[in-house]
């Protein structure tokens, strides 16, 4: 095929000629990437002819946005919440990670203390039969729970005893999550009463597990029996995910899978049954904060891909991308670039038919939810995709149905009365933090990423549409931002080079001193003498200060992070490490039944109730700006 003709056939399907490098400038896209991306694209190349549909349409028509749900109380209020990672949680009663008992005492808590919502990582399916693949933004499946939030002391029939105690108080102690410990331990234990809740089988549970069952259909059979296979494959050294399983299981569909489900029918009941119960247990907490008083609720996030080789890929495989991953280009904090090794959907299934595939996986989160953040909102418009065995450097824009996507989102929310979050930091396509607030999708606003060529921008600056918070979990700490930990982190894990370290050193300077003006002109209190070795004390006054300074403004939504409540030293996650940082394990250092006799937490929460009144009513001015926000 002739230059001009890849060329051509390229940007008909929405492959875009050129990515941005860490210097700002464009890189045009090299020949054999578009090659690469097309095949992954499914569509065919020959001599003579093209294949594949074409997305000739992707954005929406000026003025001609869907618009997805608001609640009308947001036109005379503005709200805040907390936000967390579930399994982080400390309890005295947990299994050594925190579970959806868990959340429904922190529900009641929250309330209690003024807020409307609580903001959730994401609870996607993991590898069961792998529980040290821990991330929630790399699950097996996004239409399906984790298990590992069962509250098993909660499920009916379930009697201790003191082995099981003893094995649960060393879970307890651990500093980081002991995936494997609590998979095996839960696991064993709801095997127990899986055999007993078959004996009894309850008319009423039976009815709902029953009709939980069909609702599911294929869809949770085949995650279920995924669930199976993995366990076994696991057992024969093959590995939980399906790419390395041999080739007569890498098909749902094959007459070995067939045979193996026949086999193992009983053990298919039993991981459908653990989706039940963490369903059960999930609307049981979306309940309870109902019940506290949190007029938003749940708020739940999405992972913007699943691995590539989970339960989501083995079950439906013609709606993936097969021969590239999702990540992102080289900028001036991953100067190589990334390759996040997730599969996204094909821009061609997306959204196509009636249930399409964005439709169900959007459908699943808001049907426990007040609220959805959606992780990378740019996949709305585009996604980076690195063909295999390539560098991220060689990976190109692809470009998705934007105006389908917004209309599945508006009608998913009416129906389900629950808001959505773009979260959209890092390269933004021109316009489309636009077109997201015409969809009336809420923006996620970051304090440190809230920076112009002056310093750090004035409260009022900030959106009205949009989430303010300090930090998510991929930062550090406020404190440890004004530390510079993250920028040490960085370094020490080789993610950037020593030379470019030095200099974000100096720009961390720079921004402590821009923060510190900023909220002085604010009116609000700055510790003296606040230098990158200030005291514990003064970063906690700093960290009420900066709490203060978000609830301030416009924004509808303001969340405060749990980790910074109780001061937390370890980062969540250092994004571009695997193996050299505990991802996802770190627990939080306050036990939840001490959480109410915390400091920084009673602090910062009086701030917000002063900020953020429950029964606050906005000025006319504020008012005025909300309603004309909502009613456009």
């Amino acid at each position: 095929m002739k230059s001009a003709e890849l060329d051509k056939l390229a940007r008909l399907h929405g492959i875009s000629p050129t990515r941005p490098s860490p210097e700002n400038r464009e890189v045009v896209i090299s020949a054999a990437t578009k090659r690469k991306i097309l095949s992954a694209l499914n569509i065919e190349l020959t001599a003579d002819q093209e294949t594949g549909v074409p997305q000739r349409k992707a954005k929406p028509a000026p003025g001609n946005i869907p618009v997805s749900f608001l609640p009308d109380f947001l036109s005379d209020t503005r709200v805040w919440g907390v936000s967390l990672q579930l399994y982080e949680i400390r309890s005295a009663r947990n299994w050594g990670i925190g579970d959806f008992q868990d959340l429904a005492d922190m529900a009641d808590l929250a309330g209690s203390l003024g807020a409307d919502f609580i903001g959730l990582n994401p609870l996607h399916a993991p590898f069961l039969a792998d529980p040290d693949r821990c991330s929630p933004y790399e699950p097996s499946s996004r239409q399906h729970l984790n298990p590992l939030y069962i509250a098993v002391d909660q499920v009916p029939g379930f009697a201790g005893n003191p082995e099981l105690e003893r094995e649960l108080e060393r879970l307890r102690q651990s500093d980081l999550v002991d995936y494997n410990g609590v998979a095996r331990t839960k696991l064993g234990a709801l095997r127990d009463l899986w055999s007993e809740w078959q004996r009894r089988r309850i008319s009423d549970a039976t009815a709902d597990f029953d009709a939980f069952v069909e609702l599911g259909g294929d869809s949770l059979r085949l995650h279920a029996l995924f669930e199976c296979l993995s366990f076994s494959m696991v057992e024969r050294g093959a590995g939980a995910g399906w790419q390395r399983w041999p080739a007569e299981f890498q098909r749902f569909d094959s007459a070995a899978v067939g045979d193996f489900e026949r086999k193992h029918a009983d053990d298919v009941g039993f991981h459908m049954w653990l989706q039940w119960l963490a369903h059960r247990q999930l609307m049981q907490a979306a309940e309870r904060a109902r019940k506290a008083g949190l007029r938003i609720g749940l708020y739940l996030d999405l992972a913007v891909g699943e691995a590539v080789d989970g339960s989501a890929t083995w079950s439906e495989p013609d709606i993936y991308v097969s021969k590239a991953t999702i990540g992102s280009p080289p900028d001036p904090f991953a100067v190589g670039g990334q390759d996040w090794h997730l599969a996204g959907y094909l821009p061609s299934e997306i959204a196509a038919g009636k249930m399409s595939p964005y439709r169900r996986m959007v459908g699943t989160a808001m049907r426990y939810a007040g609220a959805i953040r959606i992780d990378h909102a740019p996949a709305i418009r585009r996604l980076f995709l690195v063909p295999l065995g390539a560098r991220p450097d060689s990976g190109a824009y692809v470009r998705y149905p934007e105006d389908r996507l917004l209309q599945i989102l508006a009608e998913l929310s009416a129906e389900h009365r629950c808001l959505v979050i773009g979260e959209s930091l890092g390269m933004i396509p021109e316009g489309l933090q636009e077109d997201l607030a015409a969809a009336g999708i809420l923006s996620y606003r970051i304090l440190s990423y809230e920076q112009d060529k002056k310093g750090f921008k004035p409260a009022d600056a900030y959106p009205t549409l949009a989430l303010a918070c300090i930090s998510t979990h991929d930062h550090q700490t406020l404190a440890g931002w004004w530390r510079g930990a993250d920028i040490q982190d960085r370094c020490e894990h080789g993610i950037v080079p020593p030379n470019l370290t030095g200099e974000h050193l100096k720009h961390r300077k720079r921004e402590r001193r821009f923060l510190k003006a900023v909220f002085k002109a604010a009116g609000l209190d700055v510790p003296a003498r606040l230098t990158a070795r200030a005291s514990q004390e003064a970063l906690q006054d700093l960290t009420v200060s900066a709490y203060r300074f978000i609830a301030r403004t416009p924004s509808l939504l303001t969340a405060m992070r749990l980790a910074d409540l109780t001061d937390e030293k370890r980062p969540t996650n250092i994004p571009g490490t695997s193996d050299s940082y505990p991802n996802w394990k770190p627990k939080l250092s306050v036990l939840l039944e001490d959480l109410l006799s915390n400091r920084l937490l009673k602090s910062v929460t009086a701030a917000m109730r002063e900020e953020r009144p429950r029964g606050g009513i906005l000025s006319q001015r504020e008012r005025i700006r909300s309603r004309r926000i909502l009613k456009e």
